[in-house]
């Protein structure tokens, strides 16, 4: 005859886990909050958008053998540079040169051949530059301007011109607007997904957050972890993602 004591023994402890399990089930109902229901949706919005501010530089150089015959030619530059752009109609308020820079430059002079030659920095007078930084909301004018400067090469001046950053100072406000907006969307694919697999309706917002702010150049796709903020185009699209989470009844 078997002894069955090491059978009924792990039949007891099997029975003694399940007893334990359905009283913790039991506690958690009774004391917990039942799981929620819910629905985890993206919602974006797009608007295109035009820069209403612009930032552009033009930088005067000149080459004389000292110092101070470089910065009196330099100076002569940048106002023939400023009159220019006063002639344009930009505002002497817009205006804003920066200040000088030099730098000594050298040619390499070489005497004597194979182990007899000798190199020597010989100085070689002074480069200097000045840069004219323009800020205006007058954007088409500072265009204009900044391609018709280099025309002052013919004068004498030696001057370049910058690429123009353009921004859009209202930025802060178009936040809210386009939040507002991929909120509704995200509420209106909600309500899409629901209808079209009949789980159900949406109930209240259990909570929201946003997502990146792209700001790119009209009817680019470029997307970025941090956030595009392009200043290369007048015309721009801000794309706004928000992350929402609806109750389902």
């Amino acid at each position: 005859m078997h002894d069955t004591r090491p059978i009924g023994l792990v039949a007891l402890a099997l029975a003694f886990v399940a007893a334990t399990a359905i009283a913790a089930g039991t506690w958690k109902s009774v004391r917990g909050k039942p799981a929620e229901r819910k629905i985890r949706i993206t919602g974006s919005a797009k608007k295109r958008i035009k820069s209403d501010l612009i930032e552009w530089s033009a930088t005067v150089d000149a080459h004389a053998a000292d110092r101070t015959a470089a910065y009196k030619q330099l100076h002569v530059g940048v106002e023939e540079a400023v009159a220019f752009l006063k002639k344009q109609g930009i505002k002497p308020d817009e205006i804003e040169p920066q200040s000088a820079n030099f730098k000594q430059v050298f040619e390499t002079q070489i005497t004597g051949t194979g182990p007899t030659r000798v190199e020597k920095q010989i100085p070689n007078g002074f480069n200097t530059t000045e840069v004219i930084l323009v800020r205006s909301n007058d954007v088409a004018r500072i265009e204009k301007a900044s391609r018709e400067v280099t025309s002052l090469l013919e004068a004498g001046v030696s001057i370049s011109s910058a690429e123009p950053l353009y921004y859009y100072t209202r930025l802060g406000e178009l936040k809210l607007e386009m939040l507002a907006a991929a909120g509704r969307d995200a509420r209106s694919r909600a309500d899409n997904i629901l209808r079209s697999t009949g789980g159900g309706s949406i109930g209240k917002l259990l909570g929201a957050d946003m997502g990146i702010i792209n700001i790119n150049p009209a009817n680019s796709t470029q997307t970025s972890e941090q956030g595009n903020n392009d200043t290369s185009s007048l015309e721009k699209d801000i794309i706004t993602i928000v992350h929402a989470d609806y109750e389902l009844n």
